[in-house]
């Protein structure tokens, strides 16, 4: 304390003492006094009222420690526990029923803000939509006017683009009509210069070209017309000349002709003469050469082997050949071999 009388009996508690002998003296005054108020309170007042518990404590330490010289500013109960956990017990029943009626209080809390909530929104929504109503109607109106201003302005500017462009037609129709008539007069004066320009470079063309050119193509034209006189009489002699050597191979032709008509009118004489006897001649004579027509394709094998069930005797392979070679002549030529003595004899074993 400050106070002059108290700060003595302070002065006299505790000169020469630490801060730490002052701060045991002093706890230990305060747990006596606090001993004493619980022997006199029950476990449950302690527990729930714990602001009279310290304020008891405080009046009642408050004199013993002022005769010290202290003065108590402030007293307040921190924490109350006990080792067989009493005093939880009591604040989980405490608290269950606190957590009961706040879920309560909070679940009709929330409903009454629901239904509150959803008549709010309803009430905002049905002004919403009265706005929303509102303002659709008030576009609509505005739009339709808009429309209504939009299509008078459009024509009036149309109707006053047209008498524009109308008006600019007739200006451009008015300076194309000059223009025209500018183009006119000039082309007139082109014509004159230009038909003049036309007998002038007429005159110089039969002067320095059509003059000269008339003598050049006369003088072409003579010359040409003696080529063609030159090529004519070329033409003339050559085909003269063809003509008679055509003329004297056909003589010779004839010539030959003839000969060989001769020839074989003599011949056929010769043949009517002797009748079967000159055939006879004829197809001997043909007989070597149909054999080596016939016998050609043989000339390209090397080797010929002749297989004969007849103890395989070549000779009389051949003779059965010779002996069917008058009927295959007779069947060709129609002329009989096995007439002519000759060949009746070469071919005895057929007789």
């Amino acid at each position: 304390m400050t106070e002059k009388e108290l700060l003595a009996v302070a002065c006299e508690q505790f000169l020469g003492k630490n801060v730490q002998d002052i701060k045991n003296v002093v706890l230990q005054t305060l747990e006596g006094h606090l001993r004493s108020i619980l022997g006199t309170l029950t476990v449950e007042q302690i527990y729930q009222d714990r602001d009279q518990f310290a304020k008891l404590v405080r009046e009642v330490a408050a004199p013993d420690v002022g005769r010290m010289g202290i003065e108590i500013l402030s007293f307040t109960i921190k924490d109350v526990y006990d080792k067989v956990d009493y005093l939880s017990s009591l604040g989980k029943t405490q608290t269950a029923v606190v957590q009961r009626d706040a879920d309560i209080g909070v679940a009709e809390a929330e409903r009454d803000a629901g239904i509150r909530e959803a008549e709010c929104k309803k009430e905002m929504l049905d002004v919403k939509f009265m706005a929303d109503t509102k303002i659709a109607d008030s576009k609509r109106a505005f739009e339709l006017q808009k429309s209504a201003f939009s299509e008078e302005v459009n024509i009036k500017t149309a109707e006053a683009q047209l008498a524009y462009e109308l008006q600019g037609a007739r200006e451009q129709q008015k300076i194309r009509q000059e223009e025209i008539e500018i183009e006119v007069v000039q082309r007139k004066k082109q014509i004159a210069v230009e038909a003049q320009e036309i007998l002038r470079t007429d005159k110089e063309l039969i002067a320095t070209v059509r003059r000269p050119a008339e003598a050049e193509a006369h003088r072409i034209q003579q010359i040409a017309e003696g080529e063609k006189v030159k090529q004519v009489l070329l033409a003339q002699a050559e085909a003269e000349k063809i003509r008679k050597i055509g003329e004297a191979e056909a003589a010779v032709i004839e010539a030959m002709g003839k000969a060989e008509a001769e020839r074989m009118k003599l011949k056929a004489e010769a043949y009517q003469k002797y009748g079967d006897a000159a055939k006879m001649a004829l197809v001997l004579e043909a007989l070597p050469q149909i054999a080596a027509k016939i016998a050609a394709p043989l000339t390209k094998v090397d080797e010929i082997v002749v297989l004969s069930g007849d103890n395989s005797k070549v000779t009389s392979e051949v003779n059965r050949l010779l002996a069917e070679l008058p009927a295959s002549v007779h069947a060709l030529t129609g002329v009989d071999l096995s007439k002519i003595p000759l060949i009746k004899k070469a071919t005895g074993a057929q007789v």
